[in-house]
């Protein structure tokens, strides 16, 4: 789990709408920072920014997640948060992934408040989204609410994207679920990738491209591994079967 952290730097003073960054670096030293400077900063490879707790009785389950997308292991705090890792991890346009990755600090209306992010993202084009994960049960209250509007507010100002989650789509989380199973690289089996990709070069039953060998409980995974790093496409939306029609992604889309 991550390690703990100790909070020494403070700004001089606050003023009203004053917004800082407080985080750790890859070198584990500790940085103050204006907002207004937080877009030049690789959060991606910076420490978590808190310490998640974990102790006997807790209502959370907390854990760690290996994150194919940019192999790193990162920390989650609840099995709600890990499920949305595992769909970013997924997504073919996120590069990178980072668990707590700062401490935003500002004064309003309302006084002095404080906000650990969830999860920042950096996309594959460069563009930034900031994720918060919360018990959808919890998604309507007043201080989640003002929490979501002040993040929100600090994320306009640099140009980053935001939102605020609850459980995802459940059709959507079964087929991640399964398919993360099979994310990690390919050894023995890496030379039936090419065979697969070029019996999928037009649309093909899930259940043939498996049989293609006298041994399919050997490709079916190299299968899932290719359809996880979306080498190979195919619905999202529906349930995987063997009658699921999956096909080879042009050779410029294969990024992972």
């Amino acid at each position: 789990m991550s390690p703990k952290r100790t909070r020494t730097l403070r700004p001089v003073r606050y003023a009203p709408d004053q917004l800082f960054v407080h985080y750790y670096d890859a070198q584990q030293t500790e940085r103050l920072i204006p907002a207004s400077q937080a877009a030049t900063v690789r959060f991606e490879d910076c420490l978590p920014a808190r310490e998640i707790p974990s102790y006997a009785g807790m209502r959370h389950t907390p854990g760690s997640y290996w994150a194919a997308s940019c192999d790193a292991v990162l920390d989650y705090e609840s099995y709600l948060e890990a499920k949305w890792m595992k769909l970013l991890d997924f997504d073919s346009q996120v590069a990178a992934l980072a668990a707590q990755p700062f401490i935003l600090e500002g004064v309003d209306a309302q006084g002095k408040w404080t906000h650990v992010p969830d999860l920042f993202v950096r996309r594959t084009n460069g563009s930034v989204l900031l994720l918060d994960v919360k018990n959808p049960q919890q998604l309507a209250k007043l201080r989640v609410v003002q929490q979501a509007e002040r993040t929100e507010n600090a994320c306009q100002d640099l140009g980053w994207d935001y939102r605020m989650v609850g459980d995802p789509d459940p059709q959507l989380w079964a087929t991640v679920e399964w398919l993360c199973g099979y994310r990690r690289p390919l050894n023995a089996t890496a030379d039936l990738v090419d065979p697969i990709l070029a019996l999928a070069t037009q649309p093909i039953a899930l259940g043939d491209l498996v049989g293609f060998r006298h041994d399919p409980e050997v490709a079916r995974p190299v299968i899932y591994h290719l359809m996880w790093h979306h080498h190979l496409l195919f619905d999202i939306d529906r349930p995987l079967r063997d009658h699921t029609r999956v096909w080879a992604a042009p050779t410029s889309e294969r990024t992972r």
